[in-house]
């Protein structure tokens, strides 16, 4: 049975309910992008960055299957073993059955956005096997039970005070406790234990190299390589749109990825890894789940070079005032309105709208991604297969008959104004959505086309008399 989720709208409502929590939540996500900005500035040859990564991911969507079949070939050479899954529940099937393969019913995890898009927590609960996050804001959140909020910053949408608060009912840590050191320390204690114990750790995967077979995870607590190090069994999560065809092309993607995300030089450590150590185990699950589908759209196959920086969502004034929960998907704001729908365009019809299409997105994407183009041509998709509101599609084709006929244009210009200027109440009211977020214009005396023949024909008078003198 599906459940009907919250849109958008009436989510963003929710969050927008505390103000200061709001102006908050956009000021600091302002002030990433900003970071980003000046790191930017700082490399010359940027831009020419920026082409070389849109060029890199065009060769590699254009020859997926070549190089996906190099990339097994040169990762089961270096003993890693390769699984492929075609969905969401094939991924975790598999994940699962390594874990009982090895007779483990816990496990440490590292952030990725692709078993969130999965569901594999909440998979592997229901089986009985105990997942730690071991990111410290996907901690924080797997705590309070929420989803992360952001690619990058999975907790950015709690304050100092959300998170003693929720280390004092999980950890033990004092009532009202906000240091930050304090609460890092408490954190750094309670993971140490995890690291130590579990015999299985997850990663997921930013980049992997067809040619080496390798691959690479990027973090900036070195949570990954201290779940992994320790562990026996290494189970690397990948979207097979992570490929690059040589090791040659990561420094130019490794040079956009942190400067994009957070306005870092380069990530604390940016991880390779080719082979299992002696005597450990290392599995591979290279994932669809709907990839292909998107791959063979012209119009949104570019979506697929996102290297999940999170640079458009710092940047989109609609996320920075509407809350990453406010998406109802793994991956929330500009790029995940262009991946959610993919998925199910039915359950994710309302995230393409969630946007004012200002192009901030485009302009900042690594890769460069047409995300706002993509987000235009979605509507068209959605509204053409029937999944935009009936009261909206009803009043779409009422305007679109409206404005192809100049004499209906002009009767209900006339209607409008008459309306706004003698009986308000009749637009400014809860029924109308417009004017629950806005304050109705005064009513013009006239509209521009009869001011144009009004002063149209008055300068013809004037010529005119200055003809026959």
């Amino acid at each position: 049975m599906n459940v009907k989720r919250t849109t958008h709208p009436d989510a963003s409502a929710s969050f927008n309910r505390d103000e200061a929590r709001v102006d908050w939540h956009d000021e600091t996500l302002w002030f990433v992008r900003s970071k980003r900005d000046r790191a930017a500035r700082l490399v010359p040859e940027w831009e020419d960055l920026r082409e070389a990564a849109s060029r890199i991911k065009d060769h590699v969507l254009s020859n997926m299957h070549d190089l996906l079949v190099q990339f097994e070939q040169n990762a089961v050479r270096n003993g890693i073993k390769v699984h492929w899954a075609a969905d969401a529940a094939e991924h975790n099937a598999i994940v699962h059955g390594i874990l009982q393969e090895n007779g483990v019913r816990q496990m440490v995890k590292s952030k990725s956005m692709l078993t969130e898009e999965c569901g594999l927590n909440e998979f592997l609960k229901e089986k009985g096997v105990d997942v730690i996050d071991s990111d410290l804001g996907e901690r924080i959140v797997q705590m309070r039970g929420e989803p992360p909020s952001h690619i990058v910053l999975p907790a950015i949408h709690l304050k100092k005070a959300d998170v003693g608060e929720t280390f004092h009912q999980h950890l033990g840590t004092e009532a009202g406790a906000t240091d930050p050191q304090y609460l890092t320390e408490a954190a750094r204690q309670h993971l140490r234990e995890t690291f130590l114990t579990r015999r299985v750790a997850l990663t997921g995967v930013n980049f992997a190299i067809a040619e080496t077979g390798g691959f690479v995870v990027c973090t900036n607590e070195g949570n990954a390589d201290m779940g992994v190090h320790l562990a026996d069994v290494h189970i690397a999560c990948m979207g097979f749109e992570k490929l690059l065809p040589r090791t040659e092309h990561l420094g130019v993607f490794l040079r956009l990825l942190a400067r994009s995300a957070t306005g870092q030089p380069i990530t604390t450590y940016s991880s390779h890894f080719y082979r299992p150590r002696p005597g450990q185990q290392m599995h591979l699950v290279v994932v669809d789940n709907g990839r292909s589908r998107q791959l063979g759209r012209p119009d949104f196959r570019n979506s697929l070079k996102c290297i999940r920086c999170a640079a458009c969502l710092n940047t989109c004034p609609v996320y920075r005032r509407s809350g990453g929960h406010s998406y109802h998907s793994a991956v929330a704001g500009p790029i995940g309105s262009i991946l959610a729908p993919n998925l199910d365009m039915s359950q994710n019809a309302d995230l393409p709208f969630a946007s004012t299409l200002c192009g901030s997105c485009s302009n900042v994407c690594p890769v460069k991604i047409d995300i706002h183009d993509q987000l235009y041509k979605w509507r068209q998709v959605l509204v053409q297969a029937g999944h935009t509101p009936a009261a909206k599609t009803v009043a779409m084709k009422t305007m679109a008959t409206v404005l192809a006929s100049p004499r209906l244009y002009k009767v209900a210009g006339q209607l409008g104004r008459k309306v706004l200027r003698l009986a308000p109440a009749l637009a400014e009211n809860r029924l109308n959505p417009w004017y629950q977020q806005r304050e109705m214009p005064e009513a013009p005396k006239e509209s521009f086309r009869e001011w144009y023949a009004r002063n149209r024909s008055e300068v013809r008078g004037q010529k005119s008399e200055k003809i026959e003198q």
